[in-house]
């Protein structure tokens, strides 16, 4: 089992910059990728960014070079830095942590990008 607690999201106005961050517990040397979803109201739940556990990033082609994912292994901690955020942005975005046989969800945290 794995636990994430998600936390970082909010309101902001286009053009500024969020930073989200996931904490995960339980069994996480099994843990093989950590990542960000979004689902935005009727659409489906994209991958945004993960990160495994070699230190291999990958991105949706909407976010390069605005969104940066990382993570602080003391901590157990996943972050995603969001910036030159864009209304399309907007979403409830979802923590995910891969291990080689299943997944698990994080509850979700809100982001709206609106003036």
């Amino acid at each position: 089992q794995v636990q994430l607690v998600e936390s970082g999201g909010g309101l902001v106005q286009p053009g500024g910059s969020l930073r989200l961050s996931c904490a995960a517990s339980g069994s996480i040397f099994s843990i093989v990728a950590m990542g960000w979803y979004r689902q935005a109201p009727g659409k489906q739940r994209e991958l945004v960014a993960l990160v495994t556990s070699g230190g291999l990033t990958k991105y949706a082609d909407s976010v390069k070079g605005r969104f940066t994912i990382s993570r602080d292994n003391a901590k157990n901690t996943v972050y995603l830095q969001m910036n030159s955020l864009k209304p399309e942005d907007t979403a409830v975005y979802y923590c995910n942590a891969k291990l080689t046989n299943k997944g698990y969800w994080g509850q979700g945290t809100q982001v709206t990008v609106s003036s």
